[in-house]
């Protein structure tokens, strides 16, 4: 039986000091093999929904199960951090080493691998990525597009089981954009991406869903499509109802 490597189930969340649910009594389950694209508006509770997985939210109701574990306490979630790999919406929240080749090494470092080993596993995924020249150079020193690229070779060095992409394209030009695309399309791990981008998710994902009130909608309750049109006076404020 093909059981769920991740499982919500009923999770509510609200922020301190707040009375709105940014996830209510939500439900949510990835299996094996899911690349699952989440498109929703700014706001619906898409990076709070990554962040709840990975033990940086603490929901007030609700069970979490990774990998058929239910996770609870900080040591369970040390567990599903070396299992899951998140990808920060900003780059700058995921890169604090002094160079590129530090920060790509840094999590092999930390899962136990030797320098030598780190090193090679960093250097590897810095050539897929075009970004081998830049190993040596000052990370904070980057410009946003390429400390992003950085921060997804520092995630995929980690080895994971499972991906989650907060708007891993975001600031790209086309030629990094689909680097990305191949490595993920390559790739034989699940994953979920968060992202705007309605051709990028519609190549890398075999499902798509969206976020509303806190909830889930799944594929076939929701049909995500860009809508394009002209008509007169389009400069001017206007609604569509």
């Amino acid at each position: 039986m093909n059981k769920p490597i991740i499982e919500l189930e009923n999770i509510s969340f609200s922020y301190p000091d707040s009375n709105i649910k940014i996830l209510d009594k939500l439900n949510f389950k990835v299996f094996k093999n899911d690349k699952i694209g989440i498109i929703a508006p700014n706001g619906s509770g898409k990076t709070t929904l990554f962040y709840t997985i990975m033990g940086l939210c603490k929901p007030f109701s609700g069970n979490i199960k990774i990998l058929g574990k239910l996770v609870k306490t900080e040591k369970d979630f040390s567990f599903v951090r070396s299992k899951i790999g998140l990808m920060f919406q900003d780059a700058d929240d995921q890169l604090f080493s002094p160079t590129v080749l530090d920060d790509v090494a840094f999590g092999p470092l930390n899962l136990g691998y030797s320098n030598i080993d780190a090193c090679d596993i960093a250097k590897k995924i810095l050539y897929d990525l075009g970004l081998e020249e830049f190993e040596n150079s000052i990370t904070h020193r980057l410009s946003g597009g390429q400390k992003r690229l950085v921060a997804f070779a520092s995630v995929l060095a980690m080895k994971p089981s499972i991906l989650l992409l907060d708007e891993p394209t975001a600031g790209l030009d086309t030629n990094a954009k689909e680097k990305i695309e191949k490595i993920l399309m390559n790739l034989d791990i699940s994953y979920i991406v968060i992202s705007h981008e309605f051709n990028f998710i519609n190549k890398i994902t075999n499902k798509t869903v969206s976020m509303e009130n806190g909830k889930i909608f799944k594929d076939d309750e929701v049909h995500i499509h860009q809508h394009e049109h002209i008509h007169k006076l389009g400069k001017l404020p206007h609604k569509h109802v």
